[in-house]
């Protein structure tokens, strides 16, 4: 044990990091690594190449588990974890991010006799759309994220919803254990760029209003939902939409013909596929009127405070931590999706399009309001999400797993 007043050896266990990051989970392991670095001896774990950056170590899927086959995919999964597992002797704690690396974290604690902190960014029995990407990896991935969980001796929520979800999904896991840390934003990085030149060379107008999505193609993300919503959209304004790495051929083929539909009804429908550089995309949710979130399931929804620091009024799904960060009627509006009984997925698609649209076309039809709102939450994305406050909490929870 480290004696008093010495750092302790945290490692930190994920599937992405630096420069490889594709989502929201990324980002907050990016950030909480930095600030955690100047208060504790910090060692991350994560997937891909080998990177330059000390104390960070890159671990692959066994090549003997390559193929097409989608529960090939899974098995990789595991054989990183068992790799990070070993990896780690000599943490005083390990802190696993996503089912990805979580059960790499559960692995080591039963390895090293070591406390394992688990974040949940999303939870796999929410997910059943996964089923279509991983097949029989999908029971596997549920497998190792309840495992996890379960074993763990703190489990970090990233939102009250989330925390909720997460005791709904697996009552084993002690409520006590349980605790919120919200993602959190830079906003010394995250702050208005009025620069017109990425928006010029992406070719979006930026003397037209605009409704800008940045997200994934998954079906938590709700990209279809947008598409149908946006043909209500007022014919001034663009819709421009960063959206890549379809999780299916089935779901990017259905986008694909959602956005030929609509290109077909309006002009100004500018589609980015390609992960763009993060300074790109702070100039369009910069230059944005409002910023979409039509997300059926979500967490936090980190991109949210993404687009209120840059001073951009948001229009969301009412649902899970999404109702957390954005305050209705004050850094946007809140879109209720009035589900089934059991579904995650709106029971009348067509309805919440329609409120959505009129949500932000309200926007458009003001621009006053829109900035009011846009410059109401870059003060919240400031004083409630701030990043140093977010790594004290973090280490809060690792000193209750430690003693207790």
């Amino acid at each position: 044990m480290t004696p008093a007043g010495e750092p302790r050896r945290v490692a930190l266990l994920t599937r992405e990091y630096p420069p490889e990051v594709y989502g929201g989970a990324g980002v907050h392991v990016e950030y909480l690594a930095r600030e955690l670095r100047s208060r504790v001896e910090l060692t991350v774990h994560c997937w891909g190449t080998d990177r330059d950056e000390p104390a960070v170590l890159a671990h692959r899927p066994w090549p003997a588990l390559a193929g097409d086959a989608p529960e090939l995919a899974a098995l990789g999964v595991v054989s990183v974890d068992l790799v990070m597992a070993a990896a780690v002797r000599g943490a005083e704690l390990v802190h696993s991010h996503t089912w990805y690396a979580q059960f790499g974290g559960h692995l080591a604690k039963l390895l090293h006799g070591v406390p394992h902190v688990a974040t949940v960014h999303s939870l796999e029995p929410l997910r059943p759309w996964k089923a279509e990407q991983l097949g029989g990896g999908y029971a596997l991935s549920s497998f190792c994220e309840r495992a996890a969980l379960e074993g763990a001796d703190a489990v970090i929520a990233v939102s009250e919803g989330s925390r909720s979800d997460i005791l709904d999904c697996y009552p084993a896991i002690d409520p006590g254990r349980v605790h919120v840390v919200h993602n959190g934003i830079d906003t010394s990085e995250y702050r208005p760029d009025r620069g017109t030149d990425a928006l010029a060379r992406l070719g979006v107008d930026p003397g037209r209003p605009s409704v800008v999505f940045v997200g994934r193609i998954t079906r938590q993300k709700g990209l279809p939902l947008l598409l149908r919503a946006a043909h209500h959209f007022a014919p001034a304004a663009q819709l421009v939409l960063c959206a890549g790495a379809a999780d299916t051929p089935e779901i990017g083929a259905e986008v694909a013909a959602g956005v030929e539909r609509l290109r077909a009804q309006r002009d100004g429908v500018v589609w980015i596929e390609e992960m763009l550089p993060r300074a790109d995309v702070i100039q369009l949710l910069s230059h944005a009127t409002v910023f979409a979130c039509p997300s059926i399931y979500e967490p936090l929804g980190i991109v949210n405070l993404e687009a209120m620091a840059c001073e951009t009024a948001v229009v969301a799904s009412a649902t899970g931590g999404i109702v957390e960060v954005v305050v209705e009627g004050e850094t946007g509006f809140l879109v209720s999706l009035d589900r089934e009984p059991g579904s995650l997925e709106p029971a009348d698609p067509d309805a919440y399009a329609a409120m959505f649209a009129e949500r932000v076309n309200r926007l458009l039809a003001d621009p006053e309001l829109a900035a009011r709102m846009g410059r109401a939450g870059r003060a919240r994305a400031v004083s409630a999400f701030a990043w140093p406050a977010i790594a004290d909490r973090t280490l809060a929870v690792y000193e209750a797993a430690l003693t207790g």
